[in-house]
């Protein structure tokens, strides 16, 4: 099973960026968590981050017949971005949004999510360990569908 994390803008900047809501561990730190809840659901797991929405779009259209599902943190493009939404509709693979807060408690214009359209699960306010439940959700439905698929 092939995961792939994609994060967007300035959440390369965690640690330094409003450390009051996004606490002061980097966005290394979270890669390297990330990494370790992958090995212990085994299975892989690609990171990627960028600012730029258009190559955010890249990834998940390269990620077609690649990986198994997605995991996304669109950051700010999650209130704004159709375009984002229109390449996970495209691919249609499986998809869990995540966010370090809880964006729907926060300003008003955060409480509308184009991904949420399209995500399996949506899953907020829980840090670096949304990632991490995110991935074990995934492992866990993968393993239940193979059981299944035996049967």
């Amino acid at each position: 099973m092939k995961i792939l994390v994609i994060n967007g803008p300035n959440l390369n900047m965690l640690g330094v960026r409003e450390p009051e809501l996004y606490g002061d561990k980097s966005y290394k730190a979270l890669v390297k968590g990330i990494k370790a809840a992958a090995k212990k659901y085994s299975v892989s797991v690609k990171c990627v981050q960028s600012n730029e929405e258009g190559k955010i779009v890249t990834y998940i259209q390269r990620a077609l017949g690649k990986y198994d599902a997605i995991v996304i943190n669109p950051g700010a493009y999650t209130h704004t971005s159709v375009a984002i939404l229109d390449a996970l509709k495209a691919v249609a693979i499986p998809t869990w949004e995540v966010h370090l807060t809880d964006v729907d408690n926060r300003e008003e214009f955060r409480k509308v999510s184009y991904v949420s359209f399209v995500a399996k699960r949506r899953i907020t306010g829980l840090g670096f360990d949304g990632y991490y439940q995110a991935i074990g959700e995934i492992a866990v439905r993968r393993k239940a569908q193979d059981i299944v698929d035996s049967l």
